[in-house]
C-alpha cells in the first residue's frame, strides 16, 4: 500500500478555484461554470457529460490536457521504476502521474502485480488512482486498461475462456455476449475499467501468429460476434464504473503480404472498404468507446500516421466518435521502424495529426508529453487538436463513471473473479468443437472398455490454453497454469468405466492399441503470440503425422483431435478415421471436446475460416474473386470449406423465400424451414448469402449476409427468419483506383440457402 498526504476535498475545490480563476486571469481559459452548491459543474453527476467535458477542459492547463493523451506501463510506477516487478513506489507514481500528467496506465501482457490474485490487482489499481486523484488538482482518474482477450487472462485464477478462432466456429452471438459480460464483469473487479479486446481483424493467413486471436476470414460473421461481445463487456456494473471494449486493429492488421506479423500490407481501397472495415462498422454501431489502431502500413503508409485512415476513414465515413489509441510503443516506431519521420517530436505530431487520440507509449511518459507540447508550441499541433483529442478521452471517462466510482471493493474482487463461469468455458468449448471428418467412429460409447490417449496436447494446459494466457506468448516456463481440464482428463471424467490409458510416446500408444476400442490423438503447437507465432509453414510437424500414421496402421479406429490456434494443412493426418478442431479451447476445453467426443453434446460447430489444402493454397477465404484462371488449383478449393461442419445427426433446409423487391436502405427478410431428420437432438448453422449475378466491379460468387442457429430435437422442423440489411451489399464503384462510391447496385440478386436460391431485386 502507498501513503501519501491526503488532501480534503475542500482544499482539493478550492485548489481548483483558484487556479481556474488564475488560468482565467492569464485568458488560458473560459469563464467556468459551477452548481448551486459551488462546485465545479464537471463533478455535478447529474450534469450533461457534454457539459461536464466543456466545463473541464476550459479549466485545464495545456500541459494537464497533453497528460491525458499517454498511456504508461504500469512497470514504470513500482519496483525500480523500469518494469522490475515490485511494489508502488510514490517517486515512480510522482514522475507518471503528477509530472507527467499521465491520464491512463496500462498492463502489457504479464504485467501483474507481485502476488497475481484478484485481490491484488484490485489492491494495485485502487492505490493507483488513489494517488492519482490526491495529487491531481482537477482530480482526473486515470483509465486502466489490459488485455482481456479470452476472459481475464492475465489472472491464474481467472476461468480462460477459448480464443476467438474457437468462438468464430460457435457461430453463436449470444454466446459471444455471455463471454464478453463475465469477462467485463472479472476485469472491473480488479480495478481494470479499459479492455482492449475484441479483435475485429478477419482472418486470411494462416502464417501470420495472430491468426488464433480472429474470429473469422468474412466480415459479416466477425463483426456480428465482435459487436455482441462488445455489448456484454459494456453492459450495465453494479458497484463499480463500467468498462469499454475496444474494436482493434483498425484496419488491415491481418494482412501482412507474406503472413509475418506487422509485415506491409497491400489492400486495394476496394478491398479494403469491402470486406476489411464492414467488420469494424458493426463494432462502432453497436457502441464500442475506443478503437486501437493498427500497428502495421498499408499501402505504404503507418496507419497510425495516416490522416486517410484514422480521419476520412474512421470518423468522417464510419462515424466512429470514441478515443483512438496506439498500439504498443507505434509512435516511436515511425522514427525507428518505419522511418517517417526524423525524430520523435516529429512522429509524435504526425499520428496526433493523423487523428490518434491517445499514445500507448509504455516506457518514457514525460519524452511523450514534452515532444508534444513542443509541438503545440511552434505550431506543428493545434490546439484545437488537442483540446479535439482531450474532449474525446474525458468523455469516456465520464461515459464510464469513473469520476463517480474511480475505486472497487478490493475485498469481493477473489469471490468474483476465482473459477467464475466455468460451465460457460465448457459450453464455449464444445460449441466451437468443428467435426471435420467421421467414418462412424464417433461418437465413442461410454462404455467402451479401453481408449487409449496420445498426442503432445493430450495433457498439456499451456498447450490447450494458447498465448495471451498470464503473458503475452502463454503460461511462461516454470509457472503454474490456470486450473485447466486438459483432454486427457477430460476424456477420464466422461467415461468413468473405462479405462483411459494415457501412452505419450508412440511405441507405447501402438503397442497399447492392440487391446483397445479406439485411440485418441491430441495434436497441438506451441503457445505464442505475434512475431514468434509466425510459421511459413502452417502443417503438422512430420512427428504428428508419422505418430499418426503409426496408429492408423495399427487397424484400430483413430479420432484427431486438433488443439491448434490455425487450421494446420492436415497432410497424412487427414486419413484419419475421424478429425475434430477443437482450436484453443480454454481451461474447460478438455470437458468441452469430451463432451462432443461421447455424444454428450451433438457437435454444432462449423468452420469460420476455410481449411487449406497446402502451404501454396495460402491466403485462403471463401470470397475470392472471379477470374479467367482455369487451373483448377486456382479456384476456391480448400480441404474443408468455410461453414464445413458435420453432426451427428442430419439435417435439410427447404427452398428459401425473400422479399421480392427493396430499395438500397430497405431490409430482406428470409424464410426457411429447417428439419431434423435424424434420430438426435442437435444444432444447426444456417448461413444466409447473397449472390450477384451481374455487376460493373468484381464480387464474390456469394457473401454471408447473415445467419441463424437452430435448435431442433429429432424429427422436428421449424420455420425461421433471416433479416439483413440492403446496404451491406454495397461495393465500391468506379475503376481500379477505387475512387468511386460505396453504394448498392440496382438490379437483381440471389438469396442462397445450401443449393437452394430465391430472387429479389434492389430497386
Amino acid at each position: 500500500m502507498i501513503h501519501i498526504r491526503k488532501r480534503t476535498i475542500v482544499g482539493a475545490l478550492a485548489a481548483i478555484a483558484l487556479t481556474a480563476t488564475a488560468a482565467q486571469a492569464n485568458g488560458l481559459a473560459e469563464p467556468n461554470e459551477t452548481t448551486s452548491h459551488g462546485k465545479p459543474l464537471y463533478l455535478d453527476a447529474g450534469a450533461p457529460v457534454d457539459r461536464r467535458v466543456n466545463d473541464l477542459v476550459r479549466r485545464m492547463t495545456l500541459e494537464e490536457k497533453v497528460g491525458q493523451m499517454v498511456q504508461i506501463r504500469v512497470g514504470k510506477l513500482r519496483g525500480d521504476c523500469n518494469n522490475a516487478n515490485g511494489p508502488l513506489v510514490e517517486s515512480c507514481l510522482k514522475s507518471v502521474l503528477v509530472d507527467a500528467k499521465a491520464g491512463s496506465i496500462l498492463s502489457g501482457g504479464g504485467d501483474a502485480p507481485v502476488v497475481n490474485t484478484a485481490k491484488a490487482w484490485a489492491e494495485m489499481n485502487n492505490d493507483i488512482q488513489r494517488y492519482a486523484l490526491e495529487q491531481n488538482r482537477l482530480r482526473i482518474p486515470v483509465i486502466y486498461g489490459a488485455d482481456g482477450v479470452h476472459g481475464h487472462n492475465n489472472l491464474v485464477a481467472a476461468t480462460i475462456f477459448p480464443h476467438q478462432i474457437g468462438l468464430g466456429a460457435t457461430w453463436d452471438t449470444e454466446l459471444q455476449k455471455q463471454l464478453g459480460e463475465s469477462t467485463g464483469k472479472a476485469m472491473r473487479a480488479t480495478g481494470v475499467f479499459w479492455n482492449f479486446a475484441p479483435l475485429s481483424d478477419i482472418a486470411r493467413d494462416p502464417r501470420w501468429g495472430r491468426f488464433y486471436e480472429t474470429y473469422s476470414e468474412d466480415p459479416t460473421l466477425t463483426g456480428a460476434l465482435a459487436a455482441a461481445n462488445v455489448q456484454g463487456q459494456q453492459g450495465s456494473a453494479q458497484g463499480t464504473a463500467t468498462l469499454t471494449a475496444t474494436a482493434k486493429h483498425f484496419a488491415g492488421y491481418s494482412e501482412p503480404f507474406n503472413g509475418h506479423d506487422r509485415a506491409p500490407a497491400f489492400i486495394p481501397i476496394r478491398q479494403l472498404q469491402d470486406t476489411v472495415l464492414p467488420a469494424f462498422q458493426q463494432q462502432f454501431d453497436a457502441g464500442v468507446k475506443t478503437v486501437m489502431i493498427n500497428s502495421g502500413s498499408i499501402n505504404g503508409t503507418p496507419v497510425h500516421a495516416s490522416k486517410y485512415m484514422l480521419t476520412t476513414q474512421l470518423r468522417e465515413r464510419m462515424g466512429f466518435k470514441g478515443v483512438a489509441v496506439t498500439d504498443w510503443q507505434d509512435i516511436k516506431y515511425l522514427v525507428d521502424r518505419y522511418h517517417v519521420a526524423a525524430d520523435y517530436p516529429e512522429a509524435i505530431a504526425l499520428s496526433i495529426n493523423a487523428g490518434v487520440d491517445m499514445a500507448m507509449e509504455p516506457s518514457d511518459a514525460a519524452a511523450f508529453t514534452k515532444g508534444l507540447l513542443d509541438n503545440v508550441r511552434t505550431g506543428k499541433v493545434s490546439r484545437e487538436r488537442i483540446d479535439q483529442a482531450v474532449k474525446r478521452v474525458l468523455k469516456l471517462k465520464f461515459d464510464l463513471g469513473l469520476f463517480e466510482k474511480p475505486y472497487v471493493d478490493a475485498s469481493k474482487a477473489d469471490g468474483i473473479v476465482n473459477g467464475a463461469d466455468r460451465d460457460l468455458a465448457r459450453r464455449a468449448a464444445a460449441e466451437g468443437t468443428v467435426l471435420l471428418r467421421n467414418d462412424g467412429v464417433l461418437p465413442l460409447s461410454p462404455n467402451a472398455r479401453k481408449l487409449v490417449v496420445t498426442g503432445d496436447t493430450a495433457d498439456d494446459a499451456v498447450r490447450q490454453l494458447g498465448g495471451w494466457t498470464v503473458e503475452w506468448q502463454g503460461v511462461p516456463d516454470g509457472f503454474d497454469a490456470p486450473e485447466t481440464t486438459t483432454v486427457l482428463e477430460g476424456l477420464k471424467a466422461a467415461a468413468p468405466g473405462t479405462n483411459v490409458v494415457h501412452a505419450p510416446a508412440t511405441a507405447d500408444a501402438v503397442a497399447q492399441a492392440s487391446d483397445a476400442d479406439a485411440v485418441v490423438v491430441v495434436l497441438g503447437e506451441k503457445p505464442g503470440a505475434e512475431g514468434p507465432a509466425d510459421t511459413e509453414d502452417p502443417s503438422l510437424t512430420a512427428a504428428q503425422q508419422a505418430q499418426v500414421d503409426a496408429l492408423q496402421a495399427t487397424g484400430k479406429p483413430v479420432v484427431v483431435v486438433l488443439l491448434t490456434g490455425r487450421p494446420s494443412v492436415l497432410g497424412t493426418v487427414a486419413d484419419a478415421n475421424a478429425l475434430v478442431a477443437g482450436w484453443l479451447p480454454g481451461a474447460e476445453g478438455g470437458s468441452g471436446i469430451a463432451d462432443v467426443l461421447f455424444g454428450a453434446v451433438n457437435p454444432s460447430g462449423r468452420l469460420a475460416v476455410s481449411w487449406p489444402n497446402s502451404v501454396g493454397d495460402l491466403p485462403v477465404s471463401y470470397d475470392q474473386l472471379p477470374g479467367a484462371n482455369t487451373s483448377a488449383a486456382s479456384k476456391y478449393t480448400p480441404a474443408y470449406a468455410f461453414g464445413h461442419g458435420l453432426s451427428y445427426t442430419t439435417f435439410t433446409t427447404s427452398a428459401p423465400t425473400a422479399t421480392p423487391e427493396v430499395t438500397d436502405r430497405g431490409k430482406v427478410k428470409v424464410q426457411v424451414t429447417v428439419a431434423n431428420t435424424g434420430s438426435r437432438d442437435g444444432t444447426t448453422v444456417v448461413p444466409v448469402y447473397v449472390h450477384q449475378p451481374v455487376s460493373r466491379v468484381l464480387v464474390q460468387d456469394k457473401r454471408l449476409v447473415g445467419f441463424t442457429r437452430v435448435a431442433l430435437k429429432a424429427g422436428e422442423s421449424k420455420q425461421v427468419e433471416v433479416a439483413f440489411d440492403a446496404k451491406q451489399l454495397a461495393v465500391t464503384v468506379g475503376d481500379v483506383d477505387g475512387s468511386g462510391e460505396r453504394k448498392v447496385e440496382k438490379g437483381l440478386y440471389e438469396v442462397v440457402v445450401g443449393t437452394a436460391k430465391a430472387p429479389f431485386a434492389v430497386r
